[in-house]
């Protein structure tokens, strides 16, 4: 059984404040969509993605502008990257798809965005109602 996924109020506080759309980006597919050398040393490859990620939580990305709730999704060898200012990490307990799908089922109905090249998990979590868009959106 997938772990629940926690979605953090990212209002402050205030009743009247929607929350911030979401982004949940696939870390190992975006790491393993670039051949550099990843596979030596996946949980610095993990930590180097999620500091890449980190000015995106303010601008948003295209088709989703920011500020946003930005969360790394990280699973096996990449696992104990601790979370940063902008980005929040979670470890999958199992499989990394599953949890990324229970994040943007949770997320309700706002905006989320899911960076994603994997065919099979866009479909899922666009069942959810979630978009998607592949790994150059947090690349370039």
């Amino acid at each position: 059984m997938p772990n629940t996924p926690k979605i953090t109020d990212t209002t402050g506080g205030a009743a009247d404040t929607p929350p911030l759309p979401l982004l949940i980006v696939d870390g190992a597919n975006v790491v393993g969509s670039v051949p550099d050398g990843w596979w030596r040393d996946r949980r610095g490859a993990a930590e180097r993605l999620r500091d890449r990620l980190v000015p995106f939580a303010r601008s948003g990305v295209a088709g989703l502008p920011g500020p946003l709730e930005l969360v790394l999704v990280v699973e096996g060898a990449a696992r104990g990257v601790a979370s940063v200012p902008g980005v929040r990490v979670e470890e999958a307990r199992g499989s990394g798809d599953d949890h990324i799908v229970a994040l943007a089922a949770a997320a309700g109905d706002r905006p989320c965005l899911v960076v994603t090249a994997d065919r099979e998990l866009r479909r899922r979590v666009q069942e959810h109602g979630a978009e998607v868009t592949g790994p150059r959106a947090v690349r370039d």
